[in-house]
């Protein structure tokens, strides 16, 4: 994160100044002119939750951030009033900026700079002329003596891992084939201080028998890698370890099944998963949370030269059972399921993967939430959901009964690898279950992962989400 985000020693007085206030009485504690106060009032009647001022000393920003409606809701105002006041400031080609809460709370600050420094992102790596078009926000202070240094520690952390997950995902696949991805897996779990970090090559993936992860990649000239990041502190507060499994496709034409039309423009961002577990790992490495994490990355392209699998085949996964190959587009539950199988050596107190996996799913919902699944974890996954609401990564609940089962019997195989056309997120989903013996938790973040227009401070294209959701998450087991 280039950004640079730290806390204020002393009131500012000469800086460009946001203003956190709950009404318009919250002035009269900053001493301001007559003429100041008139017009911030009045433009806040005009149902403007961010009122710039421009005529006084420097450049100040008030934003009322209400107090009204659920904890969940007030927060994500804030993040989306952050995310305003920064296209103002960019706009103004304001470099940095003072945040200062006169009547918010903590949390609600720290959502505000949150959503600030989220909108801030972008992604110039490719563009020739970067500085005629690059954001101008490079400094965030924050005044407060209710936040400290630990909070602002933890805030640029999670900013930093949502940032490397959108790198990630915004790359192409010529820059970012599964070997590459891995690598810069590695890289941030050397920079996290995490306590492993282990790539399998290809011969140590045929040698465990994968036959998942090896069908899907028969078709490109690049190997496939399996990645697993490892975070287990001293004093830890679990035994069994937590285990997020991310779908690592770097890029999907649907092989021999391919995709028609549009529909292969943006699959760069089929390894969205991946990008959200690797992000994930390295916040909460970074932060040191006394939680025993495992990251696991199956990572391939899935493309279509004269070895690419085939509809009509048959794989013999990790776990011993046998596929039917009838759609070959179908091929991140098949990497998945490999990793689901081999995270079963770990004997994890739960599971979570984490996959822009159907179509179906998308649809379903759009891009306002995620599609989850739960197997033997109805707690967790209420407090999954809670995390959710809590960062604005929110969580729509599909069953998973058993009658779904049926639509995968194969006559040759023990179950075939789509189950047709309705219910596909589900079946998906009652796939990847056969190859789990444990708690396990299912997002397909189909609709959410990449965006083709900006939605406030979830910005465009890669979103990071679910790096927010996991730390969360994580971080609730220890309070």
């Amino acid at each position: 994160m280039d950004t640079i985000l730290r806390k204020a020693l002393r009131k500012p007085t000469a800086a460009d100044v946001i203003y956190l206030i709950k009404a318009g009485s919250d002035l009269k504690k900053l001493n301001l002119p007559a003429e100041v106060v008139d017009y911030v009032k009045k433009t806040h009647r005009l149902k403007q939750n961010v009122v710039e001022v421009n005529f006084y000393k420097n450049r100040n920003y008030f934003v009322f951030a209400e107090s009204l409606g659920l904890r969940t809701k007030r927060l994500e105002d804030n993040r989306k009033n952050g995310n305003e006041t920064q296209s103002l400031l960019n706009k103004a080609k304001i470099e940095r900026v003072v945040v200062y809460p006169v009547n918010a709370a903590t949390e609600e600050t720290i959502a505000f700079t949150e959503g600030l420094l989220l909108g801030n992102y972008q992604f110039l790596k490719y563009k020739k002329e970067a500085d005629k078009i690059e954001n101008s926000l490079s400094q965030v202070d924050i005044y407060s003596d209710d936040i400290t240094e630990g909070d602002i520690d933890e805030l640029r952390i999670i900013l930093e891992a949502v940032y490397n997950a959108r790198d990630f995902v915004n790359e192409p696949v010529s820059a970012l084939n599964a070997t590459q991805f891995a690598e810069e897996i590695r890289n941030l779990a050397i920079e996290s201080n995490a306590t492993k970090i282990e790539v399998f090559n290809k011969k140590k993936i045929e040698s465990l028998k994968m036959g998942g992860l090896l069908a899907v990649n028969q078709g490109s000239i690049d190997p496939p890698t399996f990645t697993i990041f490892e975070w287990k502190p001293k004093g830890a507060i679990n035994k069994k370890p937590y285990i997020f499994v991310g779908k690592g496709v770097v890029y999907d034409t649907g092989g021999l099944s391919i995709k028609v039309g549009n529909y292969m423009e943006t699959m760069k961002c089929d390894m969205a998963g991946g990008a959200a577990a690797a992000g994930a790992m390295y916040a909460i490495a970074r932060a040191q949370l006394p939680v025993y994490v495992i990251g696991i990355v199956p990572a391939t392209d899935n493309r279509l030269n004269g070895n690419a699998y085939v509809p009509g085949d048959v794989v013999t996964m990790h776990n011993g059972s046998t596929v039917e190959v009838l759609n070959t587009d179908a091929e991140g539950r098949m990497i998945l399921a490999d990793a689901l199988s081999y995270a079963k050596k770990y004997n994890p107190e739960l599971v979570i993967d984490v996959a822009t996996l159907t179509g179906s799913a998308a649809r379903a919902i759009g891009s306002m939430g995620m599609v989850g699944m739960k197997v033997k974890a109805e707690q967790e996954f209420e407090l999954l959901k809670r995390s959710g609401d809590l960062v604005h990564e929110r969580i729509v609940e599909f069953p998973m009964w058993d009658d779904y089962k049926e639509m995968l019997k194969s006559e040759i195989a023990d179950q075939k690898n789509i189950g047709g056309v309705e219910g596909g997120a589900i079946t998906a989903a009652k796939f990847l279950e056969a190859f789990t013996d444990y708690p396990y938790i299912h997002l397909d973040i189909a609709g959410p992962g990449f965006l083709e227009k900006r939605d406030s401070y979830r910005g465009i294209a890669g979103t990071g989400v679910g790096v927010r959701l996991l730390y969360d998450f994580i971080k609730s087991k220890t309070t």
